[in-house]
């Protein structure tokens, strides 16, 4: 009994004074860890709030928060350790090596985050808008972090790095109000330009779709070998472009053909000469 006592004495003679040193730290220092985390999570909220209320683009609410959450929560843990007593310093320095070995074994990983925010701050292009990059082409789905995402008009998607998506060329297709649609038709030789020329310009002053201003104008834009080559060219409405192309094509076969105008197709005329064959050598 007596050995237990002793023991239980030195115990408190060795653990009671360290208690009482370092304990008020760290009960003061787990307060501040629990309080600070629940502000950090309340001061998300309120910029995802803000930014719901400026208009901002909604890809860009998340990207933020999250590197808001984590920057905070970074500066919390050290200020928590400082009040438990640890050297802030070589928490920090060790912070920085760890930073410095996982961004040197991260680097396309890095080059991608990076991508992401010029995309985000600069906005090339945003969620919904029809590009073309890398070559690929489709709808702009998500813009996240390290990567964006392409859904094609036959329902495929893409996923392009940020890291080559932000250094290389974009072709935004979805920017601009109008576009002009350029419809190329080619008719025969023997065929009337000038009635070709005014049955396009009826279809395309007759199509609601199609803008007034600037108005719609046909060009003889080549003379190929088997065809004389017009160009139809008119501006309208950016959703519309697809649609007005495709059926004023269809349009313009028919109403072209009614007239006894002819779309011809790729044909060559051979003509045989007939001579007296070499004489046989001796």
């Amino acid at each position: 009994m007596e050995d237990v006592n002793s023991m239980f004495n030195r115990m408190q003679e060795t653990w009671l004074p360290i208690l009482m040193q370092y304990g008020g730290r760290l009960l003061l220092a787990l307060l501040t860890l629990m309080i600070g985390w629940w502000l950090v999570g309340k001061l998300n909220q309120g910029l995802l709030a803000l930014l719901a209320r400026r208009g901002v683009d909604p890809t860009l609410h998340g990207f933020l928060g999250s590197l808001l959450g984590i920057v905070l929560k970074i500066l919390l843990l050290v200020s928590v350790a400082g009040m438990a007593g640890v050297e802030t310093t070589s928490f920090i320095a060790m912070i920085g090596a760890a930073g410095l070995a996982i961004g040197l074994a991260l680097q396309g990983s890095l080059s991608n985050f990076a991508g992401g925010v010029l995309i985000l701050i600069f906005r090339p292009f945003k969620v919904g808008e029809y590009i073309e990059a890398q070559g690929m082409g489709g709808t702009v789905s998500q813009i996240q972090i390290f990567h964006t995402v392409l859904l094609t008009p036959d329902n495929k998607t893409v996923v392009i790095p940020n890291g080559i998506l932000s250094n290389g060329s974009v072709v935004n297709y979805s920017r601009q109000e109008t576009r002009r649609v350029d419809l190329n038709i080619g008719i025969a030789y023997d065929d009337d330009v000038k009635l070709a020329r005014s049955i396009l310009l009826e279809l395309a002053h007759a199509d609601p779709r199609v803008r007034k201003d600037p108005a719609p104008v046909v060009w003889l834009a080549a003379l190929s070998e088997s065809s004389v080559n017009l160009s139809l060219r008119m501006w309208t409405g950016t959703a519309d472009f697809w649609p007005t192309y495709f059926e004023l094509q269809e349009l313009a076969k028919e109403r072209l053909e009614a007239a006894g105008i002819t779309i011809p197709f790729p044909q060559r005329t051979v003509h045989l000469v007939q001579g007296r064959a070499p004489a046989a050598a001796n």
